[in-house]
């Protein structure tokens, strides 16, 4: 077994030149290329997975860097396995039940073997003769999941690629959330001016409309994605209207209302309207039956964004938070999320199969019309058989297996939702609809002398308070005990002001409140040491009546 050590800092992978014997080139494809050491990487690499799902979070990972030097000629594969151990050591330690910060969790073990499988086979889902059966396990997987948000289908086989013809589609997988929203905006933008806008442009396109210019209506807790999406289809980032949200991060309809008769006495088209169906940020979820009337009042198309949320139509309990979503256009879902899968899948899907007719692409040489080729709906070109790790999950844990983490998810944030809420030091600013919720330092005796100081005054206590915030989250990143990330939401009594609060994403089926109870206690300590919490105190002691807000600990 080889050894390795987990805090390195400093990695390199030298090669030399001289070997010595001489490696084929070929051997590195048949199979014949140091057998044993093949074998000793496979090992090392099954010993360190295990030690990686184990490992506590690590040290910033700006401090880690691997030097990398390229070959002049084949290599044996003992240092690679140095190599190999390396990268392990120093990644992201994402496995790790303390690690509740991101969108990114541990996968059940039999993912390893299926990803081996799809490496080793290498089918390219762009064309049937380089994927064969993986086209068909992609289709009736998107079909699966085309039921669970619309009433066009009942169960797999209804719609499965059987019953379609091969210039109709569901939807196709995709490297992630952004390339689906994307995906799905490229068909708005071209339904709505009714031309053929791939062949003549955006510019005359708009010309021959009615139209001045078009738009597209999201929240402000819309991703990011579909700024990029605004500019890649030719709008502009300034045509991607931002609609007010609501304290609880959902779309407001006053206020999209209020946007779309502006942009109408602009001769603006409404293009899309974009529910999103659990947030970035806090997982709140947007009106969505509202959403879909409005969006057929107007005769745009309605796009949800569930990158996040869509897992959790497979729960019968959760269902009744995406009332609403069968009235969409198409929906992002991103499997890399809670079907846990590793990164890189996505899936759009469309309701009515003939939506993809508008973005359809042929080529002599591949895709040509009448084939059944993915290929003829897609952004991207050339992609891996994704689908077959999803199919492998639905398969093994089944639908109800999936169901169970989500509910199982959304319940401990509820938990710890409530543990936050009943401590004095936190302040609960989000409350938790799906797994992901927001928090923040904020001793409710200090919050109350805050309150008290001229407006000026406190907005210095809240800047203060906001770098407390920052410090602990920093420290206790850098510590490696826990992980929560941080954004700025809108987090006082009025709404208005922005501030720095932790969050969490509690997807992590080895997650237990235990871990959640320890990673708060450590907040509280590093709180408690801080010399930022000193500062605060003692500016809000000089500016207030001289009471001086007790610095201690929960009990």
């Amino acid at each position: 077994m080889l050894e390795f050590s987990s805090n390195t800092p400093e990695l390199a992978l030298e090669v030399s030149s001289e070997q010595t014997k001489e490696i084929r080139i070929e051997d590195f494809f048949n199979g014949q290329t140091d057998v044993s050491c093949l074998a000793m990487i496979e090992h090392a690499l099954q010993h360190d997975y295990e030690y990686f799902l184990r490992k506590t979070p690590a040290a910033d990972v700006s401090e880690k860097r691997i030097s990398f030097e390229v070959s002049d000629s084949p290599q044996t594969a003992e240092g690679f396995c140095d190599f190999i151990q390396g990268l392990l050591a120093c990644s992201a330690p994402v496995f790790s039940p303390d690690f509740i910060g991101h969108m990114t969790s541990a996968l059940p073990k039999h993912i390893l073997p299926m990803a081996k499988i799809l490496a080793a086979t290498n089918q390219n889902v762009v064309k049937v003769e380089t994927s064969n059966v993986f086209t068909q396990l992609e289709k009736d997987v998107i079909a699966f999941f085309h039921s669970q948000c619309f009433s066009l289908t009942k169960n797999i086989n209804s719609l499965s690629s059987d019953a379609l013809s091969s210039d109709v589609s569901l939807g196709h997988f995709c490297s992630g959330g952004t390339v689906a929203n994307l995906s799905s905006l490229w068909v708005a933008r071209n339904r709505a001016l009714n031309a053929d806008v791939g062949e003549i442009g955006l510019m005359k396109a708009l010309k021959q409309s009615p139209y001045d210019d078009l738009a597209i209506l999201v929240s402000g807790a819309g991703h990011y994605s579909l700024k990029k999406a605004a500019d890649l289809l030719g709008l502009g980032k300034s045509n991607l209207v931002v609609v007010d949200t609501d304290s609880a991060q959902r779309m407001c309809i006053t206020d999209l209302r209020s946007k779309i008769s502006i942009l109408k006495r602009k001769n603006v088209k409404i293009m899309a309207i974009v529910g999103v169906a659990g947030t970035t940020e806090t997982g709140a979820i947007d009106p969505l039956e509202e959403l879909g009337e409005i969006a057929n009042q107007e005769d745009c198309h309605f796009h949800v964004d569930a990158a996040w949320g869509g897992a959790s139509l497979l729960s019968n309990r959760q269902r009744h938070l995406f009332a609403g979503i069968e009235l969409a256009d198409s929906v992002t879902i991103d499997a890399h999320k809670q079907l846990y899968v590793p990164m890189g899948a996505g899936m759009v899907l469309f309701k009515s199969p003939l939506a993809t007719q508008s973005i359809s692409h042929h080529a002599n040489y591949i895709i040509r019309k009448g084939s059944n080729d993915l290929g003829a709906h897609t952004v991207e070109g050339s992609r891996g058989a994704v689908a077959a790790l999803v199919a492998s999950n639905l398969a093994m844990m089944g639908k109800q297996g999936i169901a169970k983490l989500v509910d199982g998810s959304i319940h401990l944030a509820h938990q710890f939702a409530r543990k936050v809420k009943k401590n004095t030091n936190f302040e609960l600013t989000s409350t938790p609809t799906l797994c992901i919720f927001t928090y923040r330092y904020a001793p409710k005796s200090l919050l109350a002398l805050i309150e008290r100081l001229e407006v000026s005054e406190r907005g210095v206590a809240y800047q203060l308070l906001d770098r407390l915030n920052q410090h602990i989250q920093e420290t206790q990143r850098d510590t490696g005990k826990g992980f929560v990330s941080r954004t700025k939401l809108r987090v006082n009594q009025g709404k208005t002001l922005e501030g720095t609060v932790f969050r969490v994403v509690l997807a992590n089926p080895l997650t237990c409140i235990e871990h959640l109870d320890a990673i708060l206690y450590e907040q509280e300590r590093i709180a408690s040491e801080s010399a930022e919490l000193a500062d605060l105190n003692h500016f809000v002691h000089l500016t207030t009546d001289g009471q001086n807000p007790l610095n201690t600990r929960h009990k």
